[in-house]
């Protein structure tokens, strides 16, 4: 539709243009001296005039093609050689998350020969150059991009990754140098993430290279928005566990808790795992102490947690009614669902409130007793409870709930163990000498 509106218009300019030529009667003379004269044609005249001014401006388009065709030629040799610096940058990005780190390398060693081949070596005293400004100082024929100085620092990273991947520590700090040196003369709206990148992966390899002290203070350096990414918290957590600093791991596992990092069970294992180690670091009951009142108490109530800590505290002696009212959570979840608690979970409970019965308060046997009736087919609550009937001077019951409990503690062989000791006990009280020794040599096949 549209061609033929244009072809219309042409017919119409054609009919007016033959209309106002043809009825055109209008002369020129021209006198020529002394006393010549020649009589021309209006129409001839401005057909003329109109024909040197197109000769006149294509002559001068010609001109001006003809002096820029050195011009266009360098910058199409400056393009070619822009391609191929491109090209090698991401060959270098190619080998190197390919895991060919010489290949990496040396790709990106000659993107940097193709760009200083461009626009000479950069000079670290003096900011970078935009365009308009090399233009201004006559370097039009090889204007350097705004975003050189970010490839050059990109591929001095990169160097030094591949380099570190090769175990070469020198030549990956000499390229981390050079890539730092640059990384402060760019500018633009991708410097601060640049240099920031940079850091970060800086600290990737000092954890690489086993190093958390390089590694956070390298951190502490970022700015204080990018110290609270997850990457950045991830890199804190590694750095605190290399360096054996449990403290700051667990803080900096909550953080990454909470910005969602993990998934809630893989969070939750490692906070675990981490509150754990630094309640088993404790030097002391004062020092485990406070520990134990540094975590929250959703923490407190985990099983893993509580059991660490009432462990930690028997071992270096604490008090066992404190060890028992560290469990008592745990308990409480045992009591209503001994599912909630893994077979090794609750064996440790029952062993550690076994061992501690004796002076524990009277509470904790009416919560045994109460337990053991609520779930009568689970064995360690029955072994346990047999202990608190042989705790309060009724050996018949002791021994009724004790072999009861033993043929469901096979896979139990420490609390299996300990019936059986308690059973050759029991047989003894009463001189029964043949029960006793049944007692006694199963007690020591369970421990072999």
């Amino acid at each position: 539709m549209r061609a033929l509106l244009w072809l219309v218009l042409l017919f119409l300019l054609a009919t007016l243009l033959a209309l106002l030529a043809g009825g055109n009667q209008a002369v020129v003379t021209v006198y020529w001296s002394p006393t010549q004269a020649i009589d021309l044609s209006l129409n001839l005249v401005v057909a003329v005039i109109v024909g040197l001014f197109l000769l006149g401006f294509a002559l001068l388009r010609g001109v001006q093609i003809l002096s820029s065709l050195p011009l266009q030629a360098q910058r199409w040799r400056t393009h070619q050689k822009e391609r191929a610096m491109h090209g090698y940058l991401l060959d270098a990005m190619s080998y190197q998350i390919a895991g060919r780190y010489g290949r990496a390398r040396t790709a990106a060693g000659k993107a940097l020969e193709q760009d200083e081949g461009l626009y000479g070596r950069p000079d670290p005293a003096q900011p970078a150059e935009t365009e308009s400004d090399q233009t201004k100082a006559g370097h039009a024929a090889a204007p350097a991009p705004a975003y050189r100085m970010q490839m050059r620092t990109l591929a001095h990273n990169l160097m030094a990754d591949s380099s570190q991947g090769m175990l070469d520590a020198e030549w990956r700090d000499t390229c981390q140098a050079r890539a730092e040196q640059e990384a402060r003369l760019i500018h633009g709206g991708a410097a601060a993430e640049t240099r920031e990148g940079l850091l970060l992966r800086s600290v990737r390899r000092a954890l690489d290279s086993h190093q958390p002290d390089k590694a956070l203070q390298l951190l502490d350096q970022l700015p204080q928005g990018a110290t609270r990414r997850i990457v950045a918290l991830r890199y804190r957590l590694r750095a605190a566990q290399q360096q054996g600093d449990v403290q700051q791991a667990l803080d900096t596992a909550r953080a990454l808790v909470r910005h969602k990092a993990f998934s809630p069970l893989a969070g939750q294992a490692l906070i675990q795992q981490l509150a754990a180690d630094w309640l088993r670091s404790a030097h002391d009951v004062e020092q485990l102490q406070q520990h134990w009142r540094a975590l929250a108490a959703q923490e407190r109530s985990v099983p893993a947690i509580a059991l660490a800590a009432a462990e930690r505290l028997q071992l270096l002696g604490g008090s066992p009614a404190q060890a028992s009212h560290w469990l008592l959570p745990v308990w409480e979840q045992l009591a209503i669902s001994p599912e909630a608690l893994n077979p090794v979970q609750r064996q440790s409970v029952v062993l550690m409130l076994g061992d501690s019965l004796g002076s524990l308060e009277l509470d904790w046997q009416q919560r045994i007793e109460q337990a053991s009736q609520r779930h009568p087919q689970q064995a360690e609550l029955q072994y346990l409870y047999g202990l608190v009937c042989l705790q309060r001077q009724q050996p018949d019951s002791a021994r009724q709930w004790l072999e009861q409990a033993l043929p469901r503690l096979q896979q139990v062989p420490a609390l299996r163990r300990k019936a059986w000791m308690v059973l050759a006990q029991l047989a003894e009280q009463r001189a029964d000498t043949t029960a006793a020794l049944e007692a006694w040599k199963q007690a020591a096949i369970t421990s072999a």
